[in-house]
């Protein structure tokens, strides 16, 4: 950790203690399996059933800060009882067949980087829970380069599938910040944005076919890019974080690889002249592949260059600008982009770009080493139309600000856009402050105060981290009783038994 980022810490934060660095995966007690592994090796051979502590250590939970904080703190109690590794359609239907049928919960694992609860099931009134770990489902099935459409297996990792479609000349243009280790499976069942969805567009719209084991069946879903015939189930497994079913393959749209990508940093005098910015480009065009912007406290903290601090010299707020594809196209859409930036009060930063397009997966390896000197970090999002962006942005911040200030742990709270759309964008804030004695009381009650302001202010609980066990609440009242009910219904159809991921996304009973 740099000693300027330490000194921010004491100085700025009030952080006094570090608890050091955690200590070894062994260190970790784990209570005894409850299933026999021999249970299911006839159905995916001895070596695809893994009882072994790390494995079970390594499924457990996702990677928010909470979920952190409980495994530094040597707390493991609801690790599955085993790592299941199907290698085909039919070998997920009928371990879903056994499991419906001994009462056993099911977790769908993919890269196991969730940060809403989505890998933590309710499995207290079940006989067991296994992880259905689908990193063996990893091939390109399929390329129509006449339709632009590739046919993926869900365990294939962000660069597995970019290398394999790299090979034939394209891309699927998703790159979120989890992108080194999330899944294809993952993105869709959790309706991942990656950070050039101003032009590629969200992960769920790139989605034209998926095939989905139940304990029920299988779907087979998507015939057309769009159809008239009846409501589109494919909406209903995308965003349904393994609750309904699991996805054993995907048909996606790529694109050719680019023949040029270049990032640009822009800086706007306030948080408000820079959203005006980025409305003009969504609603007028051009629009970008990348449009990012950080407001004033995260660029002079320059989170958005995690490899410096405090590189933003002149203050105000930076926006990140990108564009990817054909030369003439870049340069078309880069001109046009200039014309309306500047006429916003922008100004051009050298090099900003290229720093962001170089460290943009460094965040989260960031945030372990802040836990290491003892600054409780974490982050949340939400997404509004353009209208109710600037009092979200501000009843969301106070929340954060007022729920730590009172528990004595004043934070230091940022933001920036990260996803933009003609009628409204999705905010993401950052909170850094001083760990409390009790760090997981201290963030549930931040992160109810801000979730109850998320709702009051017109934001949805979730742009793109999902709902998970986390939100349960805050979605049950955002889409109403009667949702919920629609929800249930599903769920009995698909999953009588009840096993996948129950308590995540559907409220219990």
């Amino acid at each position: 950790m740099p000693d300027a980022v330490l000194a921010l810490l004491r100085d700025g934060l009030g952080v006094r203690s570090a608890p050091g660095e955690p200590g070894p995966l062994e260190a970790i007690s784990l209570a005894e399996p409850r299933l026999e592994a021999d249970l299911f090796r006839p159905v995916i051979g001895h070596d695809n059933v893994h009882a072994d502590p790390e494995s079970r250590i390594r499924h457990t939970r996702g990677k928010s800060t909470p979920d952190l904080l409980r495994l530094r703190a040597r707390e493991a109690s609801d690790a599955p009882d085993l790592v299941l590794l199907p290698g085909s359609h039919d070998e997920v239907l009928e371990l879903l067949s056994l499991c419906s049928d001994r009462r056993i919960a099911v977790v769908p694992f993919g890269g196991g980087t969730s940060v809403v609860g989505g890998l933590e099931p309710s499995a207290g009134g079940f006989d067991g829970l296994v992880a259905l770990d689908l990193r063996r489902l990893d091939a390109l099935v399929a390329l129509d380069e006449e339709s632009w459409l590739a046919t993926l297996e869900p365990g294939l990792r962000g660069p597995q599938a970019e290398e394999l479609l790299g090979a034939r000349g394209y891309t699927v243009g998703h790159f979120p910040q989890s992108f080194e280790y999330a899944t294809l499976g993952g993105f869709a069942a959790a309706r991942s944005s990656g950070q050039a969805s101003a032009g590629y567009g969200r992960f769920d719209e790139l989605v034209l076919g998926l095939q989905v084991a139940a304990p029920a069946g299988t779907l087979s879903l998507g015939r057309a890019p769009k159809s008239a015939a009846g409501p589109d189930l494919r909406q209903l497994i995308l965003g349904s974080e393994g609750a309904f079913g699991v996805i054993t393959s995907l048909t996606v749209q790529v694109r050719p690889v680019p023949e040029r990508r270049t990032y640009e940093g822009w800086r706007f005098s306030s948080f408000v002249e820079g959203i005006a910015a980025m409305r003009a480009l969504a609603q007028g065009g051009p629009r970008p592949t990348v449009l990012r912007l950080s407001d004033e406290v995260e660029t002079a903290m320059n989170l958005a260059r995690p490899g410096e601090i405090g590189g933003s010299d002149g203050g105000g707020c930076l926006a990140i600008v990108g564009y990817e594809g054909a030369v003439d196209d870049v340069e078309a859409r880069r001109a046009g982009a200039e014309r309306v930036l500047l006429s916003a009060g922008g100004v051009a930063v050298p090099d900003a770009g290229e720093a962001w397009a170089r460290d943009r997966y460094r965040g989260p390896y960031l945030r372990d080493a802040l836990l290491d000197a003892g600054a409780l970090v974490e982050t949340l999002e939400t997404v509004t139309f353009w209208s109710s962006v600037p009092g979200l942005y501000e009843a969301v911040s106070t929340a954060l600000r007022d729920s730590l200030t009172a528990q004595g742990t004043p934070p230091a709270i940022l933001c920036h856009v990260s996803h933009v759309y003609p009628t409204g964008a999705s905010l993401y804030f950052t909170v850094a402050c001083a760990e409390a004695d009790d760090p997981l009381a201290q963030w549930h009650a931040a992160k109810t105060a801000a979730s109850d302001a998320i709702l009051a202010g017109g934001g949805s609980i979730s742009h793109h981290h999902g709902v998970g066990r986390d939100h349960v609440p805050w979605y049950e009242r955002e889409v109403g009783s009667l949702g919920v009910g629609v929800l249930r219904a599903v769920k009995a159809q698909l999953d009588p038994a009840g096993i996948l991921n129950p308590g995540v996304l559907i409220p219990l009973p």
